[in-house]
């Protein structure tokens, strides 16, 4: 397993880690906690030290899977959650004030909810789970933020960045109070590379890429016949004609590639290939996927011919919206 320094919090986290948003079973169904909590160990077993998660995955449901298993475990691992907005509308929208989504109080408190769902000593880095750059001045992040770090309860703070704006957190960056961001970052998003990561990078901002397999997309497993359970977060993704176009962009990129070619596997190096990113975080919700996924780390990053390939996969659409 290779490790990255995640900016300047000194962590020193996995290339590859756990996103914890499907074992929260609440908005991508079929999951069980077993097999969550087998997959979580097995992850754990394999070298792999960074955790994403959330107050919002499951209603804390996540949180609870994986503090039980961090705190069965030997050595450290890090945590990472999120406060989601009180007015629970993601992403943020403008002209919504931050005393509607992030007032000082309501972010301690969702920290304090947090602590107790994964019962550790203290959360290593809590983000904002929805970021508005029209907040920035505003003191109510700031202080809770500042308070929080003072206190113990929270070891290092960040963002996570809208969907597909990358450029709304460059002027948080510039602030120097946030340590880290999470972002959307794939084969088909690349945008973070233009303005995002030159800045983290000069800025000493740890980076989590998020989404790398554009919620399944490219693992190559969707096409029109895809059907996923109703309710399921990826049904309301796939909208539409949204599966069609996804498989014809997936079956481009795979003619690109080549037989033999693993798309998911060249999707997850493509994301820590980029010298920005401190650690992607998939998600994975069985044993199988964490063993595949994490085997990756050590095949190090792609040949430039094969990311000036990817280059030109780019797509600019947003499925989210």
């Amino acid at each position: 397993m290779v490790y990255r320094k995640l900016g300047k919090t000194g962590f020193s986290v996995s290339d590859i880690g756990y996103g914890a948003w499907g074992i929260g079973g609440k908005q991508w169904l079929g999951g069980e906690d077993t097999e969550s909590l087998r997959a979580l160990r097995r992850a754990i077993d394999l070298g792999l030290n960074f955790i994403d998660t959330a107050l919002a995955y499951g209603d804390g449901h996540s949180e609870r899977l994986v503090g039980q298993v961090v705190r069965q475990t030997g050595h450290k691992i890090y945590v990472a959650t999120k406060v989601p907005p009180k007015n629970r509308l993601w992403p943020a929208r403008p002209g919504i004030g931050i005393e509607e989504v992030f007032p000082y109080h309501y972010i301690v408190e969702c920290a304090e909810e947090s602590l107790r769902n994964l019962a550790t000593e203290s959360i290593d880095l809590l983000q904002l789970h929805v970021w508005n750059p029209e907040w920035i001045q505003r003191d109510e992040w700031r202080s809770a933020f500042g308070d929080l770090k003072r206190s113990g309860k929270v070891q290092a703070v960040g963002v996570s960045i809208n969907d597909h704006a990358p450029d709304s957190a460059l002027e948080l960056i510039r602030t120097g109070l946030i340590d880290t961001v999470q972002v959307i970052y794939n084969i088909f998003d690349q945008t973070p590379e233009n303005n995002l990561f030159p800045l983290c990078q000069k800025e000493n901002i740890g980076v989590l890429a998020r989404v790398p397999l554009d919620e399944g997309s490219l693992t190559g497993h969707v096409d029109e016949n895809t059907v996923f359970p109703p309710g399921d977060f990826r049904e309301w993704y796939f909208r539409g004609d949204r599966k069609r176009q996804v498989a014809e962009r997936v079956a481009a990129l795979a003619r690109d590639l080549g037989p033999g070619a693993s798309l998911p596997e060249t999707a997850l190096r493509f994301c820590v290939s980029n010298p920005a990113v401190s650690t992607v975080i998939p998600g994975m919700r069985d044993v199988r996927h964490v063993e595949s996924n994490l085997a990756l780390s050590d095949q190090g990053t792609l040949p430039a011919e094969v990311m000036g390939l990817l280059k030109r996969h780019a797509w600019d659409r947003n499925f989210y919206s």
